[in-house]
């Protein structure tokens, strides 16, 4: 990473608690002035809202302008069952109805309400966010998945209408193929996957998170907000 997570502090980041059937979820959210969309982060297997490089990624969202919101999908309780189990976070249908939650969550809280709403996607996220935007045609503006499983999707690829920009590393042979066939059956007629060259299934090599970043505010900046200007992946 070129820019210490501690730079998050130079913008104000807010703790979100959002209602979601029988439980809580908390987030952190970080609104910059004059923000023009909002990306909520979709965690993977076996992260969460700490996550370092989707903090990452968030910071450059919003040195551009874009407001964040990264949520804990699970419960510490349901965490703590998952890290023996591991298969909460495969049960894509209950993170895509939380993730649905915060959607809703997003266009009822004063800061965010009005403004569009893009998904980033890591790992088993990656499919969640696409069966929520499926499932919320005019509430998902976006989705950008990294690393992703778009595959675990399953028919409701066939139903994503949003611009969709699918990113992995060029190591990930396996991930290469399911997001090709995913990619083959998403219905969206604004869709791209990028790989990218020498970079493993968490971009940890130097710059290719930085890249996974530039790619992702490239394409919300485009598809959210208002002066983004071309699409420039």
């Amino acid at each position: 990473m070129s820019s210490p997570i501690s730079s998050l502090n130079q913008f104000e980041e807010s703790t979100a608690f959002v209602t979601a059937g029988p439980v809580t979820l908390q987030g952190t959210l970080g609104v910059p002035d004059g923000a023009t969309g909002v990306v909520l982060f979709a965690h993977g297997s076996g992260s969460g809202r700490h996550s370092p490089r989707n903090r990452f990624v968030a910071w450059r969202l919003r040195e551009a302008g874009l407001a964040t919101l990264l949520v804990d999908l699970l419960t510490e309780a349901e965490e703590r069952v998952d890290e023996r189990t591991r298969h909460l976070r495969f049960d894509i249908g209950l993170l895509a109805d939380r993730l649905g939650s915060t959607v809703h969550w997003l266009a009822a809280n004063p800061s965010t309400a009005g403004l569009r709403v893009g998904l980033f996607g890591a790992s088993t996220g990656g499919g969640a966010a696409l069966v929520t935007a499926a499932r919320e045609p005019g509430k998902v503006a976006a989705v950008v998945s990294r690393g992703g499983r778009p595959d675990l999707a399953g028919d409701a690829l066939a139903a994503v209408m949003c611009p969709t920009l699918l990113i992995v590393g060029g190591y990930d042979d396996v991930v290469i193929q399911l997001n090709q066939q995913a990619l083959a059956r998403l219905a969206a007629p604004v869709k791209e996957l990028v790989v990218v060259p020498r970079a493993g299934h968490l971009f940890e090599e130097p710059g290719k998170l930085e890249e996974v970043a530039r790619l992702a505010v490239a394409w919300f900046t485009h598809h959210l907000g208002t002066g983004g200007g071309p699409y420039a992946g």
